[in-house]
Order: structure tokens, then C-alpha cells, then sequence
């Protein structure tokens, strides 16, 4: 009797991105994806039962991927640490090859509330935190507002800025969080 193949979780959700990359999220099948991993169509259903757990799971581990990265950027800072983290985070543009995976995901959650929650429960996180850790409450909210504004331009496609215009918008956003509001 052989040994059932391990398969890693991890690399499903890779292959399901490629996937989605190339084809959109509502042209992704469970099919595509086990073709794209080299495993069974059971192998992606046993670990994700359906296209909408396996788009779930793609969404929710770009939010975990990018809180981690923000996170990691927070820790050489002491005052309103997480929202100058984001700051610092943001210097680093939206990686190219992950945008039509998010153009695909943004498409796909503008259609599915449930795929939305993910992202709409990590954002009541991410304010509760800043408005928390805050020294000018309103002051951080707005430098929030700005930053996640701009890196949704960005991450759209929208507006592409020029590297010196951006890095002077992020220290303007960054400027915004000392300012006592009106």
C-alpha cells in the first residue's frame, strides 16, 4: 500500500493564484488550479472543498501576508508604531506580479460579501489599533485615510507615481499623524 503524497496547503493557494492571474477569479476552477499544482482535483477539494473556500483562502492569506509585512515594518517605532509602520510599508510599492491577482480578488469580493469580511474585519482591526495607539486620534485617521487611498490608486492601476513624488507624498501622510486637528 503506498504512502498518501503530502500536499502542501501553501502551494495549492500559489497555484491558485497563478490561476487567477491569468484567467480572473470568477474563470478559476478547481480543475485549473490542480492542473497549475500538478495534483488531483481531490487534492485542492479536500483542502479547500470548494472554489469559493479556495478564493476565501487566497483573500485571507494576502491580508495575513500583509499584516505581517506592516507589522514587521512597525517595530522601530514607538510612538503610533503601527500606522507609521503602514507608512514605512508603503515605501515599498505594490509588488507587480501579486496586481492582477488583486485586480482579480477586488473584482470577485465586489460580488461576494462574504468573500468581503475578511478585509472588512481586518480594517475595523487596523482603526481600532491606531485610533488606540494614537496621539491625535483624528490626526492618525486622517493620515490612514490618505495612505490607504493612495495605495488603492496604486494598486488599482489607476495613478502610478513618479518615485520621488511618492516617497514625498508617504512623508506628507506621515507628517499628517503630529498634526493637532482644527
Amino acid at each position: 500500500m503506498g504512502r498518501r503524497k503530502s500536499i502542501d496547503p501553501q502551494q495549492l493557494l500559489d497555484a491558485a493564484e497563478r490561476v487567477v492571474a491569468q484567467m480572473g477569479a470568477a474563470r478559476l476552477t478547481l480543475d485549473a488550479v490542480a492542473a497549475e499544482a500538478g495534483v488531483s482535483k481531490a487534492s485542492v477539494v479536500y483542502d479547500f472543498q470548494s472554489k469559493a473556500g479556495l478564493i476565501q483562502a487566497v483573500v485571507e492569506r494576502a491580508v495575513a501576508r500583509d499584516n505581517a509585512f506592516n507589522r514587521e515594518a512597525a517595530k522601530g517605532f514607538n510612538q503610533d508604531a503601527l500606522l507609521r509602520g503602514r507608512i514605512a510599508a508603503a515605501a515599498q510599492p505594490f509588488p507587480e506580479a501579486f496586481q492582477p491577482v488583486a485586480l482579480a480578488l477586488c473584482a470577485a469580493m465586489a460580488q461576494d460579501p462574504q468573500l468581503r469580511a475578511p478585509i472588512q474585519h481586518n480594517q475595523a482591526q487596523i482603526l481600532a489599533e491606531i485610533q488606540q495607539q494614537a496621539t491625535h486620534p483624528r490626526s492618525a485617521l486622517l493620515a490612514y485615510l490618505a495612505l490607504e487611498g493612495m495605495k488603492l490608486l496604486e494598486s488599482l492601476d489607476y495613478v502610478q507615481w513618479p518615485a520621488a513624488q511618492r516617497q514625498q507624498l508617504l512623508q506628507d501622510i506621515g507628517a499628517l499623524i503630529d498634526t493637532p486637528p482644527r
